[in-house]
């Protein structure tokens, strides 16, 4: 399996699977069994919402001037979490919320099925190195998943490392590994609280030890082994400041070399830019062993350079190879100079390109794959032919082509839904994959290159029967005319009577495909007669270049105008009405959510704006935020402030009857600073003239999403669908947090 260095481009804001789903294996728990729980019924007795008395947040008259327009940002001093003042603030808010939580009916009943459902066992996709296959599994309720290691498919497995053991409650996590070529050694990252912050150490697989190297200071990296074991590229920042590691900019990241057996201190600096502040350099070895793979990132926009160094001459040094900021540039494989590349350089929707390095030049590179009419997703070359993932209308589908490019077959799959997976080595003549889609739990299959044929190897135990639930795909029309699709899970039979609770979920930025995948939680919401709809924003990559650059900088609005005119069509649809509808987001998900709610809060009943980006004016002055320009622009600019100024949740708040919010973050958030859902919930209590609560939720001991044990994902998804169907009259009597009126 080739495992790519992360880089900042590729997770420096949204989490693969996670920034809107739990991680692969939390993301596969079955569903109901029949017969149980059989949806919320309305409250007899539903009263009056009390409008509560939220915690003093002092203003301050802390005003900026951009471009000549004064912006008042009152709440700045919540910008410093472990200020007195501060803490003092998050702690009231957290016994507001959780004393108005703990008294909803329906919570203990939803948290029970919730871990009921979860409680099944996980697989990931199993990966082989030498003569070792690798997975990660789950037994149900894990708070993380446990690496195992085989020598056969057959074999007994054994543990390599259970994550578990390292922290009592769960929060540290596996970040990242590489093993050898002979499958003898590990490099993994491990990473705490939820920190993006990662230490990478050494394990012998053979005798499940670790070895005295420790590597810090480690971010949007992932080791990478020379062919001999001797030593791993990997890519770090400076050590921060003393109290700046959460929230200070990361910005001149360097490729370094650790040779096996030696200190951090004595590691090589492969490459650096100290021209190049927001540069990310990311490196990892091609399979052959022969060269370093260079990438070279600027904020999170997918276009990249790519060099490589020559690894069998000690005295090369590295070449600038592919050096236009022009397309995006993923490296597929080699056979020695010559260089296979999916890219979407005149193609947005992505072709196959095979490139010498002996003769770069743009007139002597070949198209092996050309653009089709959909998006291509993944091309990995395996058994001597590339198979290919592609996404139409933003669902799986696969391809086999020969190795000059010929269609050779497809891989047929069972419905609407998304594969991953796929990888493996030029001489594999096996690959796996999982499919998995609204409502049907993650499946592992085992491909046989050979024989053509795909085989269960690892099949959840389901206790709820999938064909009492399904999934739709339909086609709305946006503000601008544009067709823009939704996928709408339910069970069966629903009645279009405009009284079903609906969850509207989105995302629309950085290139980020929303595909179907399996999530307990959603499940659970659907059993309470709850529809739970996905819409595919502009601004994500579900159509290629074009259907991102179109939600990008000054055409953001686009996304909230797609994202509304999603709602509409529901209400209109007789799917649901303004107050049983939720909207739910988080990260650039949480931006949407808070935009939407300040431009049509009549729209929506709830929103749940999660880890959201919700200052728009000073996102890029804390931690990873300045990589988010090349997506949002920034108010340094006095064109594209004004366009983050108009949407801006923070800045566009003002005084009106607001839905129900949730907002929810966590205290160690090193991505999108919880100094964001701060302000904007202090902001936002101040704004709020209905009686509709607004609380924050401010999870401990958590960061962005990435290994969050499975008992706080449970906890949070519980209060954040008993707060939704209370607020709907759905969740038993309206709760009242004691004395808090105002």
């Amino acid at each position: 399996m080739k495992i790519r260095a992360f880089s900042a481009v590729a997770c420096a804001l949204w989490l693969t699977h996670c920034s809107h789903a739990p991680t692969q294996l939390e993301a596969q728990a079955p569903s109901a069994s029949q017969g149980t729980e059989s949806g919320a019924t309305p409250s007899a007795t539903v009263q009056a919402p009390v409008r509560l008395r939220y915690p003093a947040a002092r203003k301050d008259s802390v005003v900026d001037n951009y471009h000549g327009t004064e912006v008042a940002d009152p709440y700045r001093w919540l910008e410093n979490p472990d200020s007195p003042e501060s803490r003092q603030w998050i702690e009231a808010e957290n016994q507001l919320t959780f004393g108005y939580l703990e008294k909803i009916p329906v919570r203990a009943r939803l948290k029970q099925r919730m871990t009921e459902l979860w409680d099944y066992e996980k697989y990931s996709v199993p990966w082989r190195e030498g003569s070792r296959y690798f997975f990660h599994r789950n037994n149900g309720l894990q708070n993380q998943s446990v690496l195992y290691t085989a020598d056969s498919l057959e074999a007994e497995p054994r543990v390599l490392l259970d994550p578990n053991t390292l922290s009592a409650d769960g929060t540290v996590a596996l970040a990242g590994l590489d093993i050898t070529q002979d499958g003898n050694l590990m490099a993994y990252g491990v990473a705490s609280a939820g920190s993006d912050w990662k230490e990478i150490r050494v394990r012998d697989v053979r005798t499940g030890k670790d070895l005295p190297d420790v590597v810090k200071w480690v971010k949007f990296s992932n080791p990478s082994w020379t062919k001999d074991g001797k030593g791993f590229f990997y890519s770090r920042y400076d050590e921060p400041k003393a109290g700046e590691a959460l929230s200070g900019t990361n910005y001149y990241q360097k490729l370094y070399f650790h040779k096996l057996g030696t200190a951090q201190s004595e590691d090589t600096l492969v490459y650096e830019r100290k021209d190049q502040k927001e540069w990310g350099i990311g490196g990892f070895v091609t399979d052959d062993g022969r060269y370093l793979v260079i990438d070279i990132t600027r904020g999170t926009e997918r276009k990249n350079l790519v060099f490589y160094k020559d690894l069998k001459d000690p005295k090369a040094k590295v070449v600038e190879f592919l050096r236009d900021w022009e397309a995006e540039y993923e490296y597929i494989d080699n056979d020695g100079s010559l260089f296979w590349f999916k890219t979407d350089l005149d193609a947005p929707r992505g072709r196959v390109v095979a490139i010498d390095l002996r003769k770069p030049e743009r007139k002597s590179w070949k198209e092996v794959i050309p653009q089709g009419t959909e998006t291509l997703s993944s091309v990995n070359l395996i058994n001597g032919q590339f198979i290919v993932g592609v996404m139409k209308d933003a669902h799986s589908q696969v391809r086999l082509y020969s190795r000059d490019g010929k269609l050779a077959g497809e891989l047929p799959l069972p419905g609407l839904g998304t594969v991953y997976g796929l990888g493996g080595k030029r001489e594999d003549t096996e690959t796996f994959y999982a499919y998995s889609s609204y409502t049907t739990p993650t499946t592992i299959y085992r491909y046989d290159l050979k024989k053509g044929q795909s085989e269960v190897f690892k099949a959840p135990t389901v206790k709820f029967d999938p064909s009492q639930f399904e999934t739709t795909q339909v086609f709305y029309t946006s503000k601008d005319g544009t067709r823009v699709p939704m996928f709408l899970s339910h069970k069966k039979g629903l009645k279009l009577d405009g009284t079903n609770p609906t969850l509207l979920y989105g995302y629309g930025g950085f290139n980020a495909p929303m595909t179907p995948g399996f999530n307990v939680a959603n499940l659970v919401w659907m059993e309470q007669g709850g529809v739970y709809a996905v819409a595919n924003l502009r601004g994500g990559g579900e159509y290629g270049r074009e259907w991102h650059e179109a939600g990008m900088k000054l055409k953001k609005q686009n996304v909230f105008d797609d994202f509304i005119a999603a709602a509409e069509w529901l209400i209109s649809h007789k799917y649901t009405t303004p107050q049983r509808l939720a909207i739910n987001g988080r990260s650039n998900g949480g931006l949407l959510v808070g935009a939407a709610v300040t431009q049509r809060p009549d729209l929506f009943g709830v929103a749940l704006p999660g880890v959201g980006v919700m200052d728009m004016l000073r996102f890029h002055k804390f931690t990873i935020g300045w990589a988010w320009t090349s997506d949002y622009g920034s108010a340094e600019n006095p064109e594209e402030f004004k366009a983050l100024h108009a949407y801006s949740p923070l800045h566009n708040l003002k005084p009106a009857r607001y839905p129900a919010m949730l907002v929810h973050t966590a205290d160690h958030d090193d991505r999108v600073v919880p100094g964001h859902s701060f302000k904007f919930t202090a902001a936002a209590q101040a704004a709020q003239t209905g009686e509709a609560p607004v609380l924050i939720r401010i999870e401990t001991k958590a960061g962005h999403g990435a290994g969050k044990p499975t008992s706080k994902i449970i906890e949070e998804y519980t209060d954040l669908w008993a707060f939704s169907l209370a607020q709907m009259g759905l969740g038993g009597e309206q709760p009242v947090a004691g004395d808090q009126t105002r």
